[in-house]
């Protein structure tokens, strides 16, 4: 493990935090951190911990990244205030044009915003003011952020939509065909019985006629790293076609390679009509896009939707530098790579270790569920968050989700390297044995 000297006198940032700033933010960490070199985060104390949480997929490249970082540097010098809604700058303009060359067609047009949450909300909107429908049809367990409209679609955590009511009207939750625990591991008995469920609800709740969208993300990630079957996707957009539904796809934790291909929903073959985009795009700097044909945002209409920050030019430059080092270093096949010798530990570990449940998910976006006992495969949150606590002591980042915590999420950097893996699993095998 890297370390700097240790510093006896390290700045404590949660102290000095304690009387300004607001209790309202959740963190997984209370650590005061420094700065980040490569795959390494430091805290104020110097030391290094190999960083497999990545600001929950952000950054994507790692912390520091010369050509991320020589770009900023270079934009900044250039411009770098917001200019998007009063004409164009080379990076935005540029990066919706590499974007659009990383989809199959029809989605070749691209609106930058700034956020997960606010880019979720403008699809929402979309759908609603392209299709002339109300219905939205979201999926229990998602998360999609924490604006109004983002939250009415999320149900991760009770918490994050208790005391909000009433949210957005019309919009309904089905069962998400998540095959561990509930089917042990069979993802067409799970994509069955989530079809059954959705069909149910337009009998008897929701004429598929009313519904503007079904919003899915392919790999559900801070309800459970539950890779929805290709199977119920295509079956998906075969419904949205036959009622002429907008399919929207939520990316923001899936895209840019994190999958082992460069968008999740492409491993079932299928072309949602609406997708969206945050998280990795910028490296850590706050950049999110909504991604469509040309057809469907002429019919949204010039000013149904706007932004002062969005597609910022500094923010833009980094997405382009983001784009260019997935190109040129390959690292959509890299994630796939990485990813399989990633699993292949973990399922080496869960054959010594009954404690682990599943392990699941493609490429670099991989979920260990660690369970009381595999018979029952009731979820053990307290052994998760104790792990993932071991886990940091002895210099690993990793974060936990699910609706009890109980699963902790590999989601490294996208450039990973075999001995950076081989290092991950060597902590991680001593934080389960405690």
């Amino acid at each position: 493990m890297d370390t700097l000297e240790q510093r006896p006198d390290a700045l404590d940032l949660a102290g000095l935090a304690g009387p300004n700033m607001s209790p309202v933010l959740g963190r997984y960490f209370d650590r005061s951190w420094s700065h980040g070199e490569g795959h390494r985060l430091y805290d104020t104390a110097g030391r290094g911990y190999l960083d497999f949480a990545n600001g929950i997929a952000v950054t994507a490249l790692g912390h520091a990244h010369p050509r991320v970082t020589a770009a900023v540097h270079a934009q900044v010098d250039r411009l770098m205030g917001p200019v998007h809604a009063m004409g164009f700058s080379e990076p935005t303009v540029r990066l919706a044009a590499m974007l659009a060359e990383t989809f199959p067609a029809p989605l070749d047009t691209v609106l930058f915003l700034n956020s997960g949450s606010e880019a979720i909300d403008g699809a929402l909107k979309l759908a609603r003011r392209v299709t002339g429908r109300t219905g939205i049809i979201a999926f229990r367990g998602a998360f999609h952020g924490r604006t109004i409209g983002a939250t009415s679609v999320t149900s991760s955590s009770l918490n994050y939509r208790t005391g909000y009511e009433p949210l957005l009207p019309a919009v309904h939750l089905t069962p998400f065909p998540a095959a561990y625990p509930h089917f042990a591991g069979d993802e067409e008995a799970a994509s069955e019985a989530a079809l059954r469920e959705l069909d149910a609800l337009f009998a008897t709740v929701i004429a598929p006629s009313q519904v503007a969208a079904i919003l899915i993300e392919p790999v559900q990630g801070e309800g459970g790293y539950y890779p929805a079957p290709a199977s119920f996707l295509r079956a998906l957009r075969a419904r949205a076609d036959a009622n002429g539904i907008l399919l929207i796809a939520d990316e923001v934790q899936s895209g840019f390679g994190r999958t082992g291909e460069m968008w999740a929903f492409q491993h079932a073959g299928i072309v949602p009509d609406v997708v969206v985009l945050a998280k990795a795009i910028a490296n850590g700097l706050p950049l999110s896009a909504i991604v469509t044909s040309r057809e469907l945002q002429e019919r949204w209409g010039r000013g149904a939707h706007g932004t002062t920050y969005g597609g910022n030019p500094v923010a833009c430059a980094a997405g382009i530098a983001v784009l260019e080092t997935i190109r040129d270093e390959d690292l959509v096949a890299n994630a796939r790579l990485r990813g399989a010798e990633l699993s292949g530990g973990l399922r080496e570990l869960m054959a010594e270790h009954p404690s682990i449940g599943d392990v699941r998910g493609p490429g670099l976006m991989i979920g260990v569920e660690l369970v009381a006992d595999r018979s029952s495969r009731a979820p053990d949150g307290a052994l998760a968050d104790a792990v993932a606590g071991r886990a940091l002591e002895a210099g690993l980042l990793v974060l936990t989700c699910g609706p009890s915590h109980q699963v902790v999420r590999w989601i490294p950097p996208l450039d990973v390297t075999v001995p950076e893996i081989e290092e991950a699993l060597r902590i991680f095998e001593g934080a389960l044995e405690g």
